[in-house]
């Protein structure tokens, strides 16, 4: 076990140390130059680099399959491994690294400090206010306003205040104020876990020890490393009785990202739930708990609205999303499913299908979150289920999705303890996302051998949760060295 979690450590480091010369480096920044760093960009310093990276990235998935297998055997004793301190250690080279698999950290320093220049970024784009922030974000957001809530540019705007346009402080500023999120799950998951009859070691495993999340939230970093630790706080308040202030916490991670909104009304069941544990639910109590919950939640969400003073912007910010394309999310796959079938007949373009095929994911979504709200009332089991599910249904169904949205699952399906197929389709999609993204913020779904190759390497890592050594490298290295593997005795 403990040679396991160094592995995972080790292979961090290298995914940090790779990372220079592969991710997303600031543009027109003199640092590697002045530094004497500027070989690991290009040539054979940059292949160096790759390779360092990708070979950490593997390390750090079959640490975490290897970890799992031990922490979902209910005969092995990891009570004295202070799992807590090694996800700390996993996610520690990660601070200090360049911006993994996306930019988004310099749109967020840009929308910070255009807020600081006296613009809004709710109603103009970071490129009012130009400079080497700017210069290093996706172009693509460089014109669009901000779609996050109040609170997070309240932080946005705090971290520039004290960097200024300085790109390399400001990357690493934004990964110490996202840091508390981190520390909230680290408190909260164990907590959820415990309290519906999980094991909190499998719940650290599923959501914090996976690279998928260390690497794109962390490395990355994202805002929704503070989303999910606040939103699993706040669940963690709630369903153990805590309402108030688990609903705090929760309009606090409404106002940092909108997604987060999905869990409060099944709050409502959870909270008549536990009315339900002591007396039989009035009529009384029904309106008493559901203006208690949205009326909190208001408060808290125009409280930093009033704060910051921008008003309700964000609203317009949201449509930006679907300026981007991929095929993780199902209304995209039908899209292209449907141009690629209309071809032989007629010349219909993505552009014009796609909105339709939108269009109707989100109507579906929309039945389908009304469905599950009203469908898992009876029990406070069956709405944190609820929640779980809705979540994964908007991960699925909105227009657009980026890997780091699966997060939002994550941090609340550690309350359950997941079949050992349903973990194998966690370790599979999550290792695909680690390769069909790639650190430099391209991506290659889009290019049939590398896509395949992804596929491959993650249906790999799915089997090694269903069996150790599905490939059976273990038994042929054996024979290549000499060494036979013991043949039980027969009785007899």
């Amino acid at each position: 076990m403990r040679r396991t979690l160094v592995a995972g450590l080790v292979g961090s480091i290298m995914v940090c140390l790779g990372g220079f010369g592969i991710a997303d480096i600031p543009r027109n920044h003199p640092i590697l130059t002045d530094t004497g760093l500027s070989w690991l960009t290009y040539g054979h310093g940059k292949s160096l680099c790759g390779i360092t990276f990708w070979i950490g990235v593997a390390v750090m998935v079959i640490a975490w399959i290897r970890l799992g297998r031990v922490l979902y055997d209910p005969t092995t004793d990891h009570s004295g491994l202070h799992l807590r301190r090694w996800v700390l250690a996993w996610a520690a080279p990660l601070m200090v690294t360049v911006p993994l698999y996306s930019r988004d950290v310099y749109a967020y320093l840009g929308q910070g400090a255009l807020f600081g220049a006296g613009f809004s970024p709710y109603a103009d784009g970071p490129a009012h206010n130009p400079g080497p922030l700017v210069d290093s974000m996706a172009q693509v957001w460089a014109s669009t306003t901000a779609p996050y809530g109040p609170l997070f540019v309240w932080v946005t705007h705090g971290v520039t205040a004290i960097t200024g346009e300085h790109v390399i402080a400001g990357v690493l500023a934004m990964r110490v104020v996202l840091l508390p999120g981190l520390l909230l799950s680290l408190w909260a998951i164990p907590r959820l876990a415990r309290h519906f009859g999980a094991s909190p070691a499998a719940g650290l495993w599923l959501a914090l020890f996976n690279p998928l999340v260390l690497i794109h939230l962390v490395g990355g970093p994202h805002v929704e490393l503070l989303m999910m630790g606040v939103l699993a706080a706040g669940m963690a308040l709630v369903v153990t009785g805590r309402h108030v202030g688990g609903l705090l916490l929760l309009g606090c991670a409404v106002s940092i990202k909108i997604t987060a909104g999905i869990a409060v009304p099944f709050v409502l069941w959870i909270w008549l739930a536990h009315i339900r544990e002591r007396r039989s639910v009035t009529a009384r109590d029904v309106v008493t708990v559901l203006a208690a919950i949205v009326g909190i939640t208001v408060a808290v969400f125009a409280m930093w609205t009033a704060l910051v003073g921008l008003g309700l912007g964000w609203l317009t910010g949201l449509g930006w999303a679907d300026r981007i394309v991929n095929w993780f999310t199902l209304p995209t796959v039908a899209a292209h499913l449907v141009t690629l079938v209309a071809a032989p007949f007629t010349p219909l373009n993505l552009q014009t299908v796609l909105p339709i095929t939108r269009l109707v994911g989100e109507v579906i979504l929309a039945v389908i979150l009304v469905g599950l709200w009203w469908r898992q009332r009876h029990s406070e089991r069956e709405a944190m289920a609820g929640i779980v599910l809705a979540m994964l249904a908007v991960v699925l169904l909105e227009p657009s999705t980026l890997p780091w949205y699966y997060t939002w699952v994550l941090c609340l399906a550690v309350a359950f303890t997941l079949p050992v197929r349903v973990r194998a389709v966690v370790v599979g999609v999550s290792t695909f996302m680690l390769i069909v993204f790639q650190p430099d913020d391209s991506i290659l779904f889009y290019k049939l051998p590398e896509t395949l190759l992804a596929v491959v390497l993650s249906g790999l890592a799915a089997a090694s949760v269903l069996r150790a050594d599905p490939v059976r490298i273990g038994v042929l290295a054996r024979r290549a060295w000499g060494v036979r593997t013991p043949v039980p005795a027969r009785d007899g």
